[in-house]
């Protein structure tokens, strides 16, 4: 769809940085908004926009709602919200370090950098487990009928929610697993990525089969690994027309319906989670008509 920002539906790129920022106190942040929407194109960077930012907009997108705060058995699912997030997709870390700046540039000091991570594509598109990420996603038209918003006007068709969370991996604690327990964790055989039949009911796979739920709940995965130092893990990205399926997910990872929490859970855990709105584009820029601007 034309009217999508063109990286949500791109294949994931060699190398990405996530950049959220919150709002520094000032006046509107709507003509720093405006110069960010004519430098970056939706393809080379992926913009959302925070709870925060609408609100000091004064502006409400139908849909939008403050990231769940959960607690299960021994985790915790944070939510950070932040004004403004960026994916910036790229084959070379040092033109990402240089469009961050324009768009810094752009921003004009209105706005604050919270969080950048650096991310990376793993082999064939795999988490830093070994595990291909993404097996479910939907594909073609189906993509687009579950990652993006339609029939609801102009400034909002082509649009799309986002749910953005941090995940922190015990790399070692996964080490140690045996081979057959971690494929039990997972709800696939690592060596072939097929799905184990009889999976415990904990295992992932078996807690977020999409097509398990009424309605379906399909999301858009565009997770990419992510290492600082001794520390690593996923950035877990997932597009959809509504918030509604992650929410879903989410639920039953924490054990919320059944009591049952997700495997994954022993041995990673997310330390952020905000949901952000994606605005379309219009004549090659950001589309901020629903933002009135």
């Amino acid at each position: 769809m034309q009217l999508a920002q063109p990286g949500i539906l791109a294949p994931i790129p060699r190398v990405a940085r996530y950049v959220t920022f919150d709002l520094d106190p000032g006046p509107s942040p709507g003509s720093a908004l405006q110069a960010l929407a004519r430098t970056v194109d939706g393809k080379n960077c992926v913009v959302g926009i925070g709870e925060p930012l609408l609100r000091a907009l004064k502006c409400r997108i139908d849909g939008m709602r403050p990231f769940p705060y959960g607690i299960g058995t021994g985790f915790a699912i944070p939510a950070t919200p932040a004004a403004l997030w960026c994916w910036m997709r790229g084959e070379d870390r040092g033109e990402l370090l240089h469009f961050m700046r324009a768009i810094e540039h752009d921003l004009d000091r209105r706005f604050r950098v919270v969080s950048i991570i650096d991310s990376f594509r793993y082999g064939s598109g795999r988490d830093l487990t070994g595990y291909e990420d993404g097996t479910e996603n939907p594909r073609g038209k189906r993509a687009l009928r579950t990652a993006l918003v339609s029939s609801c006007g102009a400034g909002l068709d082509g649009s799309t929610f986002v749910a953005v969370q941090q995940w922190l991996h015990d790399l070692d604690r996964f080490d140690a697993m045996p081979g057959r327990i971690q494929d039990q964790t997972i709800g696939r055989r690592r060596s072939d990525n097929r799905e184990i039949e009889n999976a415990p009911p904990s295992a992932h796979v078996r807690r977020t089969s999409q097509e398990s739920y009424s309605p379906e709940a399909f999301v858009l995965r565009r997770s990419m690994p992510w290492v600082a130092e001794s520390r690593a893990g996923l950035v877990f990205v997932a597009f959809g027309k509504s918030l509604d399926a992650f929410e879903a997910l989410l639920r039953r990872m924490t054990g919320a319906e059944d009591g049952i929490s997700d495997a994954l859970f022993t041995f990673t855990r997310p330390v952020t989670g905000a949901y952000f709105w994606c605005p379309p584009m219009r004549r090659g820029r950001l589309d901020l008509r629903a933002l009135g601007l």
